[in-house]
């Protein structure tokens, strides 16, 4: 039984003729014929009196009965599909790291929610390179962090540019220099990322090339928590500027140019090649796509 089936014994009963029945269907007469025919064998009863006029039988009104709801259902969910493509809606697993899901993604989701309102979204705050893993497996729907790495499986694309800068307390003797070099930080006590997070590894990439062993002071697992350290004038820390904006025009922290460190990464959105996109998967990726870059760096 399949619903063209349906479709040609409800006709038969509003048009009682075949061949009415295939002029509005577009079928010919034996094919009608044939479809109805099917249904009399797969369900051993016959449904239409053949007679003219053509009418249903006992059975065959039984038949129409629950025929006619078959196909309300099949249109009620046509048209629920077609709701769902133009009214997006659903629920969307982002994946990013702790520094842009406070300060990047409640602007952007602020935005997307007044435009949306029926597509709910969950965060996960994790590494870069978790990121990745965990969109691959299917855990994220959407990651957000910096783009590290190839891989054929999953797809990217760039938001926006940042860069890691040097920053202390206004009380920090460096902040009284005019100028400084990455020799004036073999001896100053660094406030550290942790080792799996980008910001760390590029650090620890530039400190080898200039064969610097930093003074790691202490390790920590948000920018948040190396910020408060570093007002607390406990050390100098190495971060992403865009999660230092406030900080630095409040000015309780001092950024301090460093040629060395003056290097642009990617920050983009990550998700799996081939995967199937649902309607508010597919619009959060165009409105993110499509946004200036001063929506993400601005200033709050």
């Amino acid at each position: 039984m399949n619903m063209s089936q349906l479709e040609t014994l409800v006709t038969i009963s509003k048009t009682m003729s075949f061949r009415k029945a295939g002029e509005l269907l577009n079928l010919t007469q034996p094919a009608v014929s044939a479809q109805i025919k099917s249904l009399e064998d797969e369900f051993k009863a016959v449904l239409v009196d053949r007679s003219q006029p053509v009418t249903l039988t006992d059975r065959g009104l039984v038949f129409l009965e629950h025929a006619e709801r078959i196909l309300a259902v099949v249109e009620e969910l046509k048209q629920k599909i077609t709701d769902l493509e133009e009214t997006p809606q659903g629920h969307i697993m982002l994946g990013t790291t702790t520094s842009i899901a406070i300060q990047i993604l409640p602007r952007v989701l602020s935005y997307f929610q007044n435009q949306f309102p029926l597509i709910q979204t969950s965060i996960q705050s994790m590494p870069s390179s978790q990121i990745y893993s965990l969109v691959e497996n299917g855990s994220v729907d959407i990651g957000i962090g910096y783009l590290i790495e190839r891989n054929p499986d999953l797809e990217t694309s760039v938001l926006y540019y940042d860069t890691f800068e040097l920053v202390v307390s206004p009380q920090n003797e460096l902040a009284r220099k005019k100028k400084i070099g990455l020799e004036d930080l073999k001896d100053v006590p660094m406030i550290m990322l942790s080792p799996d997070t980008v910001g760390r590894r590029f650090v620890e990439q530039v400190f080898k090339e200039h064969g610097i062993v930093p003074h790691v002071a202490m390790e920590l697992s948000s920018s948040e928590e190396v910020k408060r350290m570093v007002e607390l004038n406990l050390g100098a820390a190495v971060i992403s500027k865009l999660s230092i904006s406030r900080e630095v025009r409040q000015g309780s922290l001092i950024m301090l140019p460093i040629t060395e460190f003056e290097t642009s990464h990617p920050v983009g959105v990550i998700y799996r090649s081939g995967k199937y996109l649902n309607s508010a998967m597919r619009q959060f990726l165009a409105d993110l796509k499509g946004m200036p870059e001063t929506q993400f760096i601005g200033s709050e």
